[in-house]
Parts: structure tokens; sequence; C-alpha cells
């Protein structure tokens, strides 16, 4: 039996690690919306074949970004706020990319929950590159 519990009972998980398992959940949902952002614009850009090409490589450029320098396993992490301007070109990215392609419910929501994901993490204190 656990110490701080009694029979029956689960211990307690506390309150921080939940909001920052919480967030952790959303910046993922957002990078996920980010990309798609970035493919539907490029379907809907250019004609026929090149909109193909847009809507696969502007995604993979995001990807590759966030893989190289933000994911937690970046190969060259980043501290802020270079790490910050890289996250803001990536979410921002695929906010305009939604506007762009005439989505702009979809871009308000992902603009307005990437801001609170981003202010979450400086009060959460994830703002430090996660290392290998």
């Amino acid at each position: 039996m656990h110490p701080e519990t009694s029979a029956g009972q689960r211990p307690r998980v506390p309150s921080m690690v939940v909001a920052r398992a919480v967030n952790d959940s959303v910046r993922f949902c957002l990078e996920l919306a980010a990309l798609a952002g970035l493919a539907v614009w490029g379907w809907k850009t250019g004609p026929d074949g090149v909109n193909v090409v847009l809507a696969v490589v502007a995604p993979l450029a995001a990807a590759v970004l966030w893989w190289l320098f933000v994911a937690p396993k970046a190969r060259r992490p980043q501290a802020d706020p270079v790490r910050l301007l890289l996250e803001l070109a990536v979410f921002g990215g695929g906010t305009l990319a939604f506007a762009a392609a005439g989505l702009e419910t979809s871009a308000v929501v992902l603009g307005v929950a990437t801001a609170a994901h981003l202010v979450a993490t400086f009060v959460l204190g994830q703002r430090e590159p996660k290392r290998r």
C-alpha cells in the first residue's frame, strides 16, 4: 500500500503533472493542425499538379523544421528565444495557411489555441527544450 493512501484509494497525482500532460497533448494536436493547415493551403493553391506538390512539401518542410529543432527528441534542440520563434513560425504558418485557404474559422481556432498553449508553457515551466 502506498504511504499516502488508505486501503482502496489511488495515490494522488500532483495537479502540475496533470496540467503539463494536458498541455503536451494540446501541443501535439496543435502541431497536427498546423501541418493540416499547410496541406490544405497547398492543395487549394496553384494549378493541378503544383497543388499536389505544395500539399506535400509545405507540411513536410514544417515537420522537418520541428523534428530538427523543436520536437522532444530534436536533433539540435533550441532554447528560447530561437525555439519560441520556430514554434511561432510553424503554428503561425498553419494559422495563416488556413486563412489563405479560406478557412477563417479554423485559422482563428488554431491561432487562439496556440496563443493559450504558448502562454501555458511559460506558466507551467515547459519552455526548456528536453535534452536527450
